[in-house]
């Protein structure tokens, strides 16, 4: 019943080609949505339950960072080898001595942290809390052509103490100076004005693509990267979707899913969102001037083309949770952390409705 009513609603907005479809198709249309529908919300409440152990009740001010309090999980066993799960002021990273850069940077963006407004201060600094081998320097940066570009921005911190974490060369990559002084800056500031015009919470996970058999390199081994992304999800609303910009200084950005991002990366970015979720893709705004109060993220299209990263089991994810811990630097394995109780009723309604709006996309899609 609760599909039927809501392919109503969707069929008096959608206009006289979908009446048709429907008059063409008739009865398998309709058993085909109630039977496709009824496995998605099934599929949800499973995948609601799955983290139910995982949900928000720890005492780590570390896991706050991420969406649930899951961590982006890396997929390819590669990856892996000399990683850092680093714990910052504001945000986390997984930091890796093979490129001497992170792989990817995690922050929880709110309206009530981003109104806490303080002057930049500069202080790059190199990380001591990955071993020398791994770390980059300063001199690697220096006379290379290449910025050191923050993946969490210092204009997201609510603090000195997060500020002066944001400076850690862990949270650099060498990035094209048009890069990351033009399109990029405006890629960040779009995303703090959805948090602070719209009062949205939003999750990010940013980090450096390495694609390509020859990559740059500068100092003794930084690797440059080919590109640079940021995905974004927002949990009240269900907008999602990803930036991608390559790492040079054409100025380029595409608005791509949370999919095509993990099949580039070999890195599932949210693990708690279903497939479906992550193959949503919303119009991201470009500039901040784009944000509107009341106007809300327009729907894009539907990604069925990217492979999404595999589910990761709730086992490695609560593994991978306890090497982010407040006050902690891991560079394999960690100390434990609280897990605690259930995702509320609305939370839960919340995400079966963007389930079940994320399956009439992608049957519309194919009925076109």
């Amino acid at each position: 019943m609760f599909i039927v009513v809501v392919m109503a609603k969707k069929k008096s907005s959608s206009g006289k080609s979908v009446f048709n479809m429907f008059n063409q198709n008739g009865l398998k249309v309709i058993l085909g949505l109630v039977a496709t529908g009824s496995f998605a919300i099934a599929f949800g409440q499973e995948k609601i339950q799955q983290y139910v152990s995982l949900s928000p009740s720890s005492n780590s001010a570390c896991l706050e960072q991420f969406y649930r309090e899951i961590p982006p999980y890396l997929l390819k066993e590669s990856l892996s080898k000399h990683s850092y799960a680093l714990c910052f002021n504001g945000f986390n990273v997984m930091y890796s001595g093979v490129p001497q850069t992170p792989l990817w940077v995690a922050e929880a963006l709110t309206p009530q942290r981003l109104s806490q407004k303080i002057p930049r201060e500069d202080s790059f600094h190199e990380e001591n809390n990955v071993a020398t081998e791994h770390r980059a320097t300063l001199s690697d940066y220096r006379g290379s052509g290449y910025d050191r570009g923050h993946m969490a921005p210092n204009a997201d911190m609510p603090n000195k103490a997060a500020q002066f974490d944001s400076f850690s060369l862990a949270n650099m990559v060498p990035q094209a100076p048009k890069n990351n002084q033009q399109v990029w800056r405006e890629l960040e500031e779009a995303t703090r004005a959805l948090v602070t015009k719209q009062k949205l919470d939003v999750f990010v996970v940013t980090g450096p693509v390495f694609q390509g058999k020859k990559l740059k390199t500068i100092g003794q081994g930084v690797i440059v990267p080919s590109a640079v992304y940021k995905a974004v999800y927002m949990p009240k609303t269900g907008a999602i979707g990803a930036y991608y910009a390559p790492n040079d200084n054409s100025q380029q950005v595409r608005i791509v899913s949370v999919c095509y991002l993990e099949e580039q990366l070999g890195v599932n970015l949210f693990p708690q969102l279903t497939e479906e979720q992550k193959r949503n893709t919303y119009k991201l705004p470009l500039t901040a001037t784009a944000v509107k109060a009341n106007s809300a993220i327009q729907y894009s299209h539907w990604d069925a083309e990217s492979q999404c990263a595999e589910e990761v089991s709730s086992e490695q994810l609560k593994a991978l949770q306890k090497n982010f811990k407040s006050g902690s630097t891991q560079s394999s394995s960690g100390s434990t952390v609280k897990t605690g109780t259930g995702i509320d009723a609305a939370d839960q309604d919340a995400i079966v409705k963007q389930l079940v709006d994320a399956l009439l996309q992608y049957i519309l899609q194919l009925l076109r």
